[in-house]
């Protein structure tokens, strides 16, 4: 009996005969199988085509053609692929975010490298990213304009904040002149908290310069004269008391009589609700504590005994980047950008001024992963813009210590940032909060911190009052001593001033080593002190200190020029509690001001925790070079 196939049924009719024995006549059942076989494949590969020019727009990265008026247009892989989960979580519902559009054409400033001086450098950093943007944002700003969107140009990263839902993001992202859609996530900074605050109530003057300024050194800096006159120094934090007492002679736009904010004050806070300042402030505000704190210990002296400033003789402008502690990535790029060419209150980035840029900044804030800068490099573009231009940028490394690998927020972790952890005041040995590297967060293993300095329980200003001090601990604390040290260097030797590698590799060859092998190799430099704890003294010592004064003069200010004076500065008593065997005349020898100072503050061997010895003059640090901007 024959073998039936198995889709066949039991014959019923002749005719079904009939075909059966045609079929046997004309070959076998196996022909008649392979027949109907390609009848199939070829059926299939009709579907498929069929398919795939149906699907083809969409894989295109195009908008395919909606089938009614009514219906939403849809967006290929390729665009949805450029916007960030965040923007995706944040605009779901029909909800409004606030999101970056990044231009994928960016400036090149590398040229700024070669030009001698920072109005040069500044200059040039400035025009070059404003032309980039204004002649790439046009098309999308008349797109963004002629929908009524609410939007925001960025030139120091060629980027655009807007506020709109996802169709939007969509239709943005599907441009060709569009790299990705980042967030704009708010951040929450868990900043130090104040201790307990001086004031009227409770008159405190104390008997000494503040130990974190004696530690480092700075009185035997001022011994010979520098006090850090004709350097700015900017503050980007919760803003500052402008009229504090030890901040007010210190401020820029005060000439002794009247102030003038304009190129001396920016707010970047524009809808913040509740806040003790309000939005977008005219004169310089403190919304917390933190940033006439910080402010302090750069530059801060009330000529009444409260010394609690590295450099009381350089002049300070700032920007608020934070609400109560809560930032975005816009409000810190914004206040990066507006000290990049600072312009006058009410107006615009094209109205900037380089020349009125300051020449070193302070950042005790962060943008972690759990807050939105989930890729990293969310601000790096901002922060080696502004070293291009010849700004140090001083960052906090954080205070998620003693874990290694905890410098890990963005700006902290960039090379292009000079990142300071936090020594317990008094001491050589590191506070448990400071963070410590290797950076693993962008593959690097860069060695951070940078360096050390004093950063628990640090007495500086506070905003309840104009006589108002507190204490305060956190690598926050550190990061304002290393900026005023830069000051008072550049003060000192105005031919390295604004040239950025030179100045780091000359603070961190006089800087005190302390070996630590916790978190990686003992150095220097290692991944708990950096190249150790910041000696200014010993960075002026040698070679021999120079009276000749920076070639940019602050452009809003007219401060002494930046020479030894005749009697030390800031108070004849302030330099005898300092150093009283140094000579604090203008011939003075650099050589004698270290050891003339060694009695002056406590020793490394108070301690019996990490070794501190000094050490030789090492090989300058090899820097490594940034990335490419894309």
């Amino acid at each position: 009996m024959k073998k039936k196939f198995a889709f066949e049924s039991q014959p019923a009719h002749s005719s079904l005969s009939t075909r059966r024995s045609i079929a046997r006549r004309t070959g076998s059942e196996g022909g008649f199988f392979k027949l109907r076989l390609l009848i199939g494949v070829l059926l299939c590969f009709a579907a498929s085509a069929f398919v795939l020019f149906a699907l083809r727009p969409a894989a295109a990265g195009q908008p395919r053609t909606p089938l009614n008026q009514t219906s939403p247009p849809t967006y290929g892989f390729a665009a949805a692929n450029k916007i960030a989960p965040w923007v995706m979580e944040h605009t779901a519902n029909g909800q409004k975010a606030e999101f970056f559009v990044e231009l994928p054409d960016q400036a090149d400033i590398s040229g700024a490298a070669s030009l001698p001086t920072k109005a040069e450098k500044g200059r040039y950093v400035y025009n070059t990213l404003l032309n980039k943007a204004q002649t790439t944002q046009e098309p999308i700003l008349q797109w963004l304009r002629e929908r009524g969107i609410e939007h925001q140009s960025f030139y120091i990263i060629n980027a655009i904040l807007v506020k709109a839902d996802r169709e939007v993001a969509k239709a943005l992202a599907a441009r060709s002149d569009v790299a990705r859609i980042s967030g704009n996530p708010v951040i929450h900074n868990d900043l130090p908290r104040p201790g307990a605050m001086e004031g009227p109530a409770l008159p405190k003057r104390p008997a000494t310069i503040e130990p974190g300024i004696q530690y480092t050194h700075a009185p035997q800096v001022w011994a010979l004269g520098y006090t850090g006159q004709n350097i700015v120094i900017a503050s980007a934090d919760t803003g500052v008391r402008w009229t504090h007492n030890a901040l007010k002679p210190h401020y820029r736009g005060w000439d002794g009589t009247n102030a003038n904010h304009n190129f001396n004050w920016h707010d970047s806070i524009h809808n913040s609700v509740g806040n003790p300042c309000g939005n977008d402030t005219q004169a310089p505000c403190d919304d917390f504590f933190h940033g006439s704190h910080t402010t302090g210990t750069a530059i801060g002296d009330d000529g009444a005994g409260n010394q609690i400033g590295m450099a009381p003789g350089a002049k300070w402008i700032g920007c608020r980047n934070m609400d109560q502690g809560n930032g975005t990535p816009a409000r810190y790029i914004e206040c990066m950008q507006w000290f990049l060419a600072p312009y006058p209150l009410n107006c615009t980035p094209n109205q900037g001024d380089p020349t009125k840029a300051p020449d070193i900044t302070i950042n005790s804030w962060g943008c972690p992963i759990s807050e939105g800068c989930v890729v990293g490099n969310e601000l790096q573009a901002a922060v080696e813009a502004q070293a291009a231009a010849g700004i140090q940028m001083v960052v906090a490394a954080g205070n998620s210590g003693p874990a290694c690998s905890t410098v890990s927020d963005p700006a902290s972790f960039y090379a292009a940032s000079y990142t300071a952890g936090a020594l317990q005041t008094g001491t050589d040995t590191i506070a448990g909060f400071s963070s410590r590297g290797p950076v693993t967060r962008d593959g690097s293993n860069r060695i951070k911190p940078d360096i050390t300095a004093p950063g628990t329980g640090t007495r500086s200003a506070c905003n309840n009052s104009d006589t108002c001090y507190t204490t305060a601990s956190g690598t926050s604390m550190a990061t304002p001593h290393i900026a005023g040290a830069m000051g008072l260097l550049w003060c000192v030797f105005p031919s390295l001033r604004h040239q950025i590698d030179a100045s780091r590799t000359a603070l961190d060859n006089a800087a005190h080593f302390i070996s630590d092998t916790s978190c990686g190799a003992a150095g220097p430099p290692n991944n708990v002190y950096g190249w150790g704890r910041v000696d200014i003294a010993a960075a002026v010592g040698t070679p021999s200190p120079t009276p000749t004064p920076s070639p940019t003069p602050t452009p809003t200010a007219t401060p002494a020029a930046c020479v030894p004076s005749a009697t030390p500065s800031p108070t004849a008593t302030a330099t005898a509690t300092a150093t009283a065997t140094a000579t604090p005349t203008a011939t003075a020898t650099p050589t004698a001001t270290p050891t003339a100072t060694a009695t002056a503050t406590p020793t490394a061997t108070s301690t019996g925790t990490p070794s501190a010895t000094p050490r030789a003059t090492p090989t300058p640090r090899a820097r490594p070079t940034p990335a490419p901007r894309p």
